[in-house]
């Protein structure tokens, strides 16, 4: 009974929410179990900055069963569910009472005022049993090719491996694959975002605490590290991890042993190590913000994911897969691609690769309300276009990195111009960033997913380019 109750929850913690609302979309993974509130106040666990929203709108019961509740909202919480009867359909509204539940299933729609909220499986999450995946990934671009084909070499050795690559380029992916391709496929994935958590979560929620380690710890949990026995472990955006967690980190990897907060002795694991980063970890061990010793254990074997508007030939099938998930999750039909909507996606830059693309596919589904996506649909920033005359970015040749030295023979000159260049990224950024802020009204880690960026870089980018955080109160986080 135990362990049916475990897989349960495994597979009902590997939900999001994904909002639409204000003409975009954002997603927010859900916990196992619990209560997750929602409603335009920024105290909210999902605030939804829209003004057919109440300030306490609705809560979602993490059960199992899943449910919502309304909290008395000023335009009501309605389900929107098909029902069949013989060979038609017929489109069903379903309203909770005030304080009662209403039972929800995967993919349901549900309006809160004029916003929409589904519950998704999360993108690329682990699977009810051990070993089985999402499918085979989209890999056509020839760089691509080469790559998943040493990530197939790579698979079957114990050698702990770092993945590199832009925000949303597919890092996550690419690690399940390596881990259904190993000799663990049959064990667990187990996936930890570094920076989407405090130092006092993240350390309990990696290594484990004994009952009354803390305040709030009535029971001992295992970490995840434990729960990853005989599978492998996804530590991702490692390069946010704090110092201290880093030496923990690190004797874990030497020794093979966890200590739980408040435990007396370790206990022994047995897991494979796959990190994944968007940061430069050879220059943050210069800097002195990353641990040369733990960056070296980390670094068996590096790959870099070339980013999408490098692997042009990817894009289009990758659109038709998004729109057809998220029309299935809306209950309609897949829609089709006008010749000018893919010409569209395929000069686009896409600085926030498949994930950008993501949220622009499921947008331009909410908002076609037909079955042809069009360029209008798209809502595509103009500014983030290829030129005309500028040449489709060539993939760069794929080739293995040993662990690295990150000392000063190890790095090569810097090319003439690239402080110019520099520059004119950090200008864009820093646009982007404001844009950011703009859109969300303040709210620092609405902009922060809006741009794809754990919150704790976004915070860090505001310092950097002197933009001032806004105050609380005006509706920030």
């Amino acid at each position: 009974m135990a362990a049916a109750k475990s897989t349960r929850n495994d597979v009902q913690g590997a939900l999001e929410l994904a909002v639409f609302a204000g003409g975009r979309v954002t997603r927010h993974p859900l916990p196992a179990e619990g209560r997750v509130s929602l409603g335009r106040s920024p105290e909210n666990d999902v605030p939804i900055d829209d003004s057919s929203v109440s300030r306490r709108h609705a809560i979602i019961h993490l059960g199992p069963p899943i449910a919502i509740e309304d909290l008395g909202s000023a335009n009501g919480t309605r389900l929107r569910r098909e029902r069949s009867a013989g060979p038609t359909t017929k489109l069903l509204e379903l309203q909770p009472e005030q304080g009662k539940t209403m039972e929800l299933s995967v993919g349901d729609a549900v309006n809160l005022g004029s916003t929409l909220i589904v519950i998704l499986p999360r993108e690329g999450a682990a699977s009810a049993a051990p070993g089985q995946g999402q499918g085979q990934p989209i890999v056509l671009d020839p760089a691509m090719e080469r790559l998943y084909a040493l990530a197939e070499r790579v698979a079957g050795a114990p050698i702990t491996v770092l993945l590199l690559g832009e925000t949303g380029a597919g890092k996550e992916v690419l690690a399940e694959h390596i881990h259904r391709r190993s000799p663990r496929a049959q064990g667990p994935f187990v996936r930890l975002n570094c920076a989407a958590l405090s130092e006092t979560l993240l350390e309990s929620e990696l290594f484990g605490h004994e009952r009354g380690a803390f305040t709030s710890a009535v029971q001992a949990k295992s970490g995840l590290l434990e729960t990853a026995e005989k599978g492998t472990v996804l530590l991702d955006e490692v390069g946010e991890l704090p110092a201290s967690i880093q030496v923990k980190l690190l004797r874990v990897l030497e020794e093979r042993k966890v200590m739980r907060v408040g435990g007396l002795s370790p206990r022994p694991i047995d897991v494979r190590f796959i990190s994944a980063t968007n940061r430069d970890l050879a220059a943050e061990v210069k800097r002195g913000a990353f641990r040369e010793d733990l960056f070296f254990r980390l670094n068996g074997i590096a790959l870099t994911i070339p980013p999408l508007r490098a692997r042009i030939a990817e894009i289009a099938p990758l659109a038709r897969l998004l729109a057809d998930r998220t029309a299935s999750a809306l209950g309609r039909p897949a829609p089709a691609f006008a010749p000018e909507t893919l010409a569209a996606l395929e000069a686009h830059r896409w600085p926030g690769n498949i994930r950008e693309l993501r949220n622009v596919i499921e947008r331009a589904v909410v908002l076609s309300g037909g079955d042809t996506l069009l360029p209008e649909h798209l809502l595509l920033d103009a500014a983030a276009a290829l030129p005309p005359s500028e040449p489709r970015p060539a993939a760069a040749p794929v080739e293995p990195r040993p662990a690295a030295v990150p000392a000063e023979a190890a790095t090569p000159p810097p090319a003439e111009g690239a402080a110019g260049l520099r520059s004119e990224l950090d200008a864009i950024e820093r646009r982007r960033i404001v844009d950011a802020l703009e859109q969300c009204a303040g709210n620092q880690t609405q902009a922060a997913v809006l741009l794809g960026m754990p919150r704790r870089t976004f915070v860090a980018r505001l310092s950097a380019y002197g933009i001032p955080r806004p105050r609380k109160g005006k509706g920030t986080r």
